[in-house]
């Protein structure tokens, strides 16, 4: 079997939905050596509102998601682009932008590896802070024995998802290294 990766046009913020209709629908029609895999490139993301550490996927791509199928069996196309069984599908990507035709065009191998390479990626990092902080803005201290003090961010290091932070304490300005989860911006 041929199996190329083709991206598919979806409504925007049904992804998962059409993600999850097509899987369904292949494991129904028993058509899983055609459609091995069904994905929606995505990063967990970190985010503090109200001193509360909250976590949320965000797409990489929003209104697509790829595909890997091999289209030799006539099914596979009508599967993935018939609304009724799969609905919010707006049909597969090709070389003019969205595509109802016969022939999607399939991605090239060094698209898939970068997508496929940055998903990976994300996955041994796990999560990523959503809003990273800059040097002068002014944050909140929401945890340790510094919460509920103001200060200025002076140094990030984004590697170790740490701040330098310069806290007034009895009136003196004092530099102190707090977790990114330690802090939240200041509105």
């Amino acid at each position: 079997m041929d199996h190329k990766w083709y991206v598919v046009r979806a409504v925007s913020g049904k992804e998962r939905k059409v993600k999850e209709a097509i899987e369904n629908e292949v494991v129904r029609q028993n058509l899983t050596d055609y459609i091995p895999q069904v994905l929606i490139p995505s990063e967990k993301v970190y985010e503090m509102r109200n001193g509360k550490k909250r976590v949320r996927e965000r797409n990489f791509f929003p209104g697509y998601v790829l595909v890997q199928a091999d289209f030799s069996n006539g099914e596979v196309m009508h599967l993935v682009t018939n609304k009724e069984l799969i609905p919010n599908v707006i049909g597969f990507l090709s070389a003019t932008g969205s595509s109802t035709t016969k022939d999607p065009l399939p991605l090239r191998q060094a698209e898939v590896n970068r997508i496929l390479g940055k998903v990976d990626e994300v996955e041994e990092y796990e999560e990523k802070l959503d809003t990273p902080f800059i040097v002068g803005e002014s944050v909140k201290v929401m945890d340790g024995p510094f919460s509920g003090f103001t200060g200025t961010v002076e140094e990030v290091f984004e590697d170790r998802k740490k701040l330098n932070v310069t806290v007034k304490i009895f009136g003196r300005n004092t530099p102190v290294e707090l977790n990114y989860i330690q802090v939240e911006k200041e509105d």
